[in-house]
């Protein structure tokens, strides 16, 4: 074979279409999610009952209560105000609140950034305290440092947030007189809140790290890195927590919506003016609208949180890069 005969191969590139088809898939399925909460929180609220009792006076007359039956479009099969409801969805209209007489949309908007103050703030104060706490358990296994810290991530998972709440607000403002009880406003305002939402996130996320970090700290690469005289530290946080941070992000991302969710006991403990308050209002107030609105928030929480948890794992493990 002659030099002349040799031709350069050419790189052939395949289009980075693997990635782009996860995300599609995942959008997919968020709307499917979507579209399942949408038809449940339908469902359900119209178990509840008659909102027409509840928004009429105890006198009024049974014409009263068929007018307004009427006009809210109650008086309609439920297959109708079903297919009304799916057609207002698609056109980003859930209707109006029975109970403040406006867009539900503009009702959910002005709850918003008190709940997001608050899941954002327990969420960062959860990472403040677990991250360095599943740490310093993995580094001490089996010794009384580890022993302190899962005891305390015990207590954290089975205490319920409520009851944290009741004896935060017993100590800090009644006793104490350090911290306001309730009010929103001020980062005092949010102390309490904010500790009371991220015990059981603590709790998850340092028992977690501790777990993968374990793991890591005894593969061939932590040894190998060992070997060539890297420090402890450097070890730990330049090899073993990239490692271990895959599963750790997931229920960080699981996390923050179950904050979004759980914030609603929290929001009454405190009476912080954030959607889950407004959800248990409009519950006892059976506001269909409002109700089916805030159930589609905390759900397209939950799905974009994911899909955010699901795309950053290209990012932190090559090998997911690799197979998108």
């Amino acid at each position: 074979m002659t030099a002349a005969s040799v031709q350069p191969t050419a790189t052939v590139r395949r289009p980075k279409s693997g990635l782009l088809r996860h995300v599609l898939v995942r959008l997919a399925t968020a709307v499917g999610v979507l579209f399942a909460a949408a038809t449940l929180a339908f469902v359900l609220v119209r178990l509840s009952g008659d909102p027409v009792k509840q928004l009429l006076p105890p006198d009024a007359t049974a014409a009263q209560e068929a007018t307004l039956r009427s006009q809210l479009g109650l008086d309609q099969p439920l297959i109708a105000q079903y297919g009304d409801f799916l057609w207002g969805l698609l056109r980003l209209d859930l209707g109006d609140s029975l109970v403040y007489h406006e867009p539900v949309g503009q009702v959910i908007a002005d709850r918003v950034p008190a709940t997001l103050e608050l899941a954002a703030g327990a969420l960062v104060l959860s990472l403040v305290i677990a991250i360095p706490a599943g740490i310093y358990a993995a580094t001490r296994r089996g010794r009384a440092g580890d022993t302190g810290v899962m005891t305390a991530v015990l207590l954290g998972q089975s205490t319920p947030p409520f009851w944290v709440g009741i004896l935060l607000i017993l100590l800090f403002s009644v006793r104490l007189k350090v911290l306001p009880a309730s009010g929103y406003g001020t980062f005092a305002h949010l102390v309490l809140p904010a500790v009371t939402l991220s015990v059981y996130s603590i709790a998850v996320i340092a028992r977690l790290l501790r777990s993968s970090l374990i793991d890591v700290l005894g593969s061939d690469h932590i040894r190998t890195a060992k070997a060539k005289g890297l420090g402890p530290a450097k070890v730990v946080l330049a090899h073993g927590l990239r490692n271990a941070s895959l599963p750790t992000v997931t229920v960080i991302g699981l996390e923050f919506g179950g904050l979004l969710g759980g914030a609603i006991l929290t929001e009454q403990v405190f009476s912080w003016p954030g959607i889950g308050r407004l959800t248990v209002e409009a519950i006892s107030h059976r506001d269909f609208p409002l109700v089916q609105a805030a159930v589609l928030f905390f759900a397209a929480a939950f799905v974009i949180v994911n899909l955010l948890v699901d795309l950053s794992y290209s990012l932190l493990d090559p090998r997911v890069r690799a197979q998108s």
